[in-house]
């Protein structure tokens, strides 16, 4: 049989409340950040590992707060007392450490956000003393704001997250499939994300659904 022609069509990602599964590993920073009205300070920073769902619950909060979302690495390209007037999420603040004007402006909008009561939610990949923020002011403010945290996944979050990526894809998986792949593959996020890739392409490839037959092929090519 020829192989399929495969086009890098763009995925559609969902990021309503609906979509976001609650277990165990998760469930209290889902509270936390969903009791935003009583932050201390008015101000939570969102930490946990990439894949997490940091961005969709960012996007959650958003909603509920009437807010908006900004990449730290994009603080010099806004107004910043304009951003700051209103409920704000600052995502993947762990990258901009080391540069000094983007840390700088990072500062400036927390010192803002304060001042005008505005809530600021802040995202990262691990605890924000690791994060090497290097201007003393701004690490002290981070370090000073309570912290929600989203844990490693369990097999629950995992199933329902690969399912998730499978449906963003307009995909039905056949539930024996994601059974079979759970015990076997890298268990993370960024696996999940990686895996259903992969058995996306092979499908496309293969001008086939995706089977228990295929998904073993592809996780003993190793790739």
């Amino acid at each position: 049989m020829s192989e399929q022609l495969i086009f890098d069509l763009p995925i559609k990602t969902a990021f309503g409340r609906e979509d976001f599964f609650v277990t165990a590993a998760n469930a209290t920073a889902v509270q936390i950040v969903e009791n935003w009205p009583n932050w201390p300070m008015g101000k939570l920073v969102l930490v946990g590992p990439s894949g997490a769902g940091k961005s969709h619950l960012a996007h959650i909060w958003t909603e509920m707060s009437d807010g908006i979302v900004i990449d730290a690495r994009s603080l010099m390209d806004v107004d910043l007392q304009e951003i700051s007037q209103a409920a704000l999420c600052v995502e993947g603040l762990h990258q901009i450490a080391g540069n000094e004007a983007l840390e700088a402006h990072a500062f400036h909008l927390h010192n803002l956000a304060q001042e005008t009561g505005a809530p600021l939610l802040m995202t990262g990949i691990g605890v924000p003393a690791v994060w090497n923020i290097k201007l003393p002011d701004l690490a002290s403010r981070i370090q000073g704001t309570s912290i929600a945290e989203l844990r490693a996944p369990d097999d629950a979050l995992l199933n329902a997250v690969m399912v998730k990526q499978f449906s963003d894809r307009q995909i039905a998986i056949d539930p024996k499939v994601v059974t079979f792949v759970l015990p076997r593959m890298e268990r993370s996020f960024t696996g999940v994300a990686a895996l259903v890739a992969l058995l996306d392409r092979a499908a496309l490839k293969a001008g086939k659904p995706i089977t228990v037959k295929m998904a073993r092929q592809v996780l003993d090519s190793g790739v």
